[in-house]
């Protein structure tokens, strides 16, 4: 069955994929959100062409052949355009056999356990604190996520004080039992990076997400080597060849790729199986509602090595506006925290039409 266009839709921050075949089959998909409008050139200029007139069904080989046929320009962009092509593929398939993507891959629908993410550093840690207390009465949660450090910060706090400040008003507010994470997104060298890991260990907490900068794997390996909270990583890295020295080295011990950041399903499972094989347990990156998050669900009813938690964001319009409105049904409903992957086949969701129709739309079709 070959593939005989694939359009876009987009807006800065989000780019649905849609693929057409010769019987007018069609399947969505997603590429990473954010400059997604610059993503849909790049898909339409460095992915099409080698797509177009190919077998819908061969997945493998297409996401295999067009960094080759592309290899001057390796990269996030070309990684983030192929994810959408890789999605919707899975997506057509899955409606074609009947079967929920997550069946597809070998595993089956059902429920993940999920904890709730904050975005925020601007938050005062008392309200942070309320906040995760509020959501884990309403929604059952039994594990959340909070922010440290500085973005990138160079050993700096957000403010001084505010880690030492939000890490003990968290646990105090949560329930007796609830597990701890927090983000340091490459905050810190490694002698401080140890530092604040021995104070979050020392408060409970058993998650330590990107402390060094992400890039600098040496440095994260010594936080890795010298702490015994779980380092984890990898959100940010999109190249198999970096994996593989991530994976091999031990770098970290929890891996936490992004489907869409990496190049769709079938590279993160590719990924997922090289540090299973290594005894790396996998939880992804998924940091916002838009199709990430449903795209994780279904990787995690499917591999053997899914970690112990689903990264579900907590953040609304207030903060994410452009993901508000994106769905027909929303795919995201937490109980006894928890979410659900329906056995709908393909992704199970469907485009809220209105978002298309206000959309720039691009088609990249197949010539005679």
């Amino acid at each position: 069955m070959k593939i005989t266009s694939i359009d876009t839709f987009t807006d800065a921050f989000v780019c649905f994929v849609r693929v057409t075949t010769e019987d007018g089959s069609q399947g969505w998909g997603q590429v990473a959100p954010y400059n997604a409008d610059i993503t849909a050139s790049v898909l339409h200029r460095q992915v099409a062409p080698y797509s177009l007139g190919q077998d819908a069904f061969d997945i493998a080989r297409l996401i295999e052949i067009i960094p080759e046929r592309e290899h001057k320009f390796p990269g996030s962009y070309l990684a983030r355009a192929m994810g959408g092509l890789d999605t919707a593929l899975l997506d057509l398939r899955g409606k074609l056999e009947g079967k929920p993507v997550c069946e597809l891959l070998g595993g089956a629908p059902g429920t993940v356990r999920a904890y709730a993410s904050s975005m925020k550093r601007d938050i005062r840690p008392a309200d942070e604190a309320e906040r995760l207390k509020k959501l884990q009465q309403d929604y059952g949660f039994t594990a959340v996520k909070f922010r440290i450090g500085s973005e990138c910060g160079h050993d700096q706090d957000e403010w001084p004080g505010r880690t030492e400040e939000i890490v003990p008003a968290i646990r105090k507010a949560m329930a007796d039992g609830t597990t701890l994470l927090v983000d340091a997104n490459s905050c810190y060298s490694p002698q401080k990076a140890i530092e604040i890991g021995r104070f979050l260990e020392d408060n409970g907490v058993s998650h330590y997400e990107e402390p060094c900068p992400y890039w600098r794997y040496e440095q994260t390996k010594q936080v890795t080597d010298a702490l015994d909270i779980d380092v984890t990583g990898g959100e940010q890295d999109c190249s198999l060849v970096d994996w593989e020295r991530m994976i091999d080295g031990r770098v970290v011990d929890v891996i936490q790729p992004d489907v869409c950041y990496l190049g769709g399903m079938h590279r993160t499972m590719q990924v997922a199986r090289l540090a299973h094989e290594a005894g790396i347990p996998c939880t992804p990156h998924s940091a916002n509602l838009s199709m990430v998050t449903l795209f994780t669900m279904h990787l995690l009813r499917a591999i053997p090595n899914a970690g112990k938690y689903l990264e579900f964001s907590i953040e609304k319009e207030d903060y994410y506006p452009w993901q508000e409105g994106l769905f027909r049904s929303s795919p995201y409903e937490i109980v006894d925290g928890h979410a659900r992957v329906s056995d709908e086949p393909g992704w199970g969701v469907e485009i809220e039409p209105a978002w298309l129709e206000r959309s720039t739309h691009q088609v990249s079709k197949q010539t005679p």
